[in-house]
């Protein structure tokens, strides 16, 4: 009996190494969890393309169409304008280059000629300050506002020769009402080109359809879009827009 027990014992100890010999050993369940790197330094990297990918080109496109001319505290949307324009563009780096276009300064005898009211009264170029603001003043709201015809000629035209980012600052007080959407624009744009950026600073505008297409319009080239309800608004939606800061702001005194 003890013979047949050792003999058992024996036999379970030699099938037991030769499982372990033979057999491979099971598999453990793989991981399907993925790191995510971020290098250390990724906020100054980031800040650093911030810097070296400033402005070198601005264009404005001032909105003169006959709504303009209506009041807000008793003060034309015109002259805000104008105002607000002549406290910022002093303080734009003088590397800056500037360029004016306007749409709307002309009614026109036929709806073709009022839907291509649009202007360069200042092409791209350094130190025209006076330039743009002896164009400003010197020209009156009276039309309509082809805003998608005027981003048309601002891309194909005004931009020729111009490399790197092209800026345009879109100051309007309504939507569209010659063109196509200028959502629809740029969205077709945006399909071959990079190297536009639309801000858009909607100026009093309270039709909601006006709004989400002018909005549409900015976020799609990655611009800003900037609601204006009066011209402190209007004044810091430029200052953003350029980006310039606040407390150089806060030293700026209209005229200087």
């Amino acid at each position: 009996m003890f013979f047949m027990r050792n003999k058992i014992f024996f036999l379970a100890a030699f099938i037991l190494i030769l499982t372990i010999a033979f057999f491979p050993k099971a598999k453990t369940e793989p991981n399907y969890s993925y790191k995510i790197y971020t290098p250390q330094n990724f906020s100054e990297v980031t800040r650093s393309v911030q810097r070296a990918s400033k402005d070198s080109q601005i264009l404005f496109i001032v909105d003169f169409s006959n709504s303009m001319n209506e009041e807000i505290m008793g003060k034309s949307k015109l002259e805000m304008a104008r105002t607000t324009l002549a406290e910022i563009l002093p303080k734009i780096s003088p590397d800056v280059k500037l360029g004016l276009r306007i749409y709307g300064h002309r009614a026109g005898f036929t709806y073709l000629q009022g839907c291509q009211a649009s202007k360069l009264f200042v092409p791209l170029g350094l130190g025209n300050y006076q330039t743009i603001m002896t164009s400003l003043y010197s020209n009156n709201a009276t039309g309509w506002t082809p805003i998608t015809y005027s981003l048309k000629q601002a891309v194909n035209s005004d931009f020729i020769g111009s490399t790197g980012k092209k800026h345009i600052i879109l100051l309007t007080d309504g939507g569209e009402n010659c063109d196509e959407s200028p959502c629809t624009y740029v969205i077709n744009l945006m399909k071959t080109r990079d190297d536009v950026v639309i801000d858009v600073i909607a100026f009093d505008i309270k039709d909601i359809e006006a709004n989400n297409q002018l909005r549409c319009t900015a976020l799609t080239t990655s611009g800003k879009f900037l609601s204006a309800q009066n011209e402190e608004d209007l004044s810091n939606s430029l200052f953003e827009s350029v980006g310039i800061n606040k407390d150089v702001r806060a030293n700026v005194k209209i005229g200087e």
